[in-house]
């Protein structure tokens, strides 16, 4: 993965139950299954900070995403290095699909979108996701090594 900008949806494992403080946003019950977190990557270091800062554990969080990723296992992320801010678009997609749950408010605080966080207990689907998105964004996936 490149460090130029450019928007991501991860893919999360859950095999915990557990309940979890998340910031100031308030509690969240985990289920078993699969978490997608959408964002994007502008900043310094683009895409290849932010994901590598998602999968791996911090002490100190700093997204909302952070307080949940010690109960999670990373398993792929879908990227874009498209320079417009996608994730908005994104998170309608995730928001339209029927197997998907979304968190109202998480990880959007910055924002008008209803989540950024959505659960499904089977593994989402590549290709639901790609062919749902406008034909003009090219979409990359990176699985997880580890």
């Amino acid at each position: 993965m490149r460090s130029e900008k450019g928007t991501y949806a991860g893919i999360f494992q859950c095999r915990s139950k557990d309940t979890q403080q998340v910031g100031q946003w308030g509690m969240i019950s985990l289920r078993e299954g699969y978490y997608v977190y959408v964002g994007s990557a502008f900043g310094p270091g683009g895409l290849r900070a932010r994901v590598s800062h998602h999968y791996h554990n911090t002490k100190k969080p700093h997204w909302h995403i952070d307080y949940l990723r010690r109960f999670m296992r990373p398993v792929t992320v879908w990227y874009t290095y498209d320079h417009r801010r996608l994730e908005h678009r994104w998170a309608k997609v995730f928001l339209k699909m029927n197997d998907m749950s979304p968190f109202q408010g998480f990880g959007c605080s910055d924002c008008d979108c209803y989540s950024h966080l959505f659960f499904t207990f089977e593994k989402p689907e590549p290709a639901l996701f790609f062919n749902a998105l406008p034909g003009d964004i090219e979409v990359e996936s990176l699985k997880h090594a580890g």
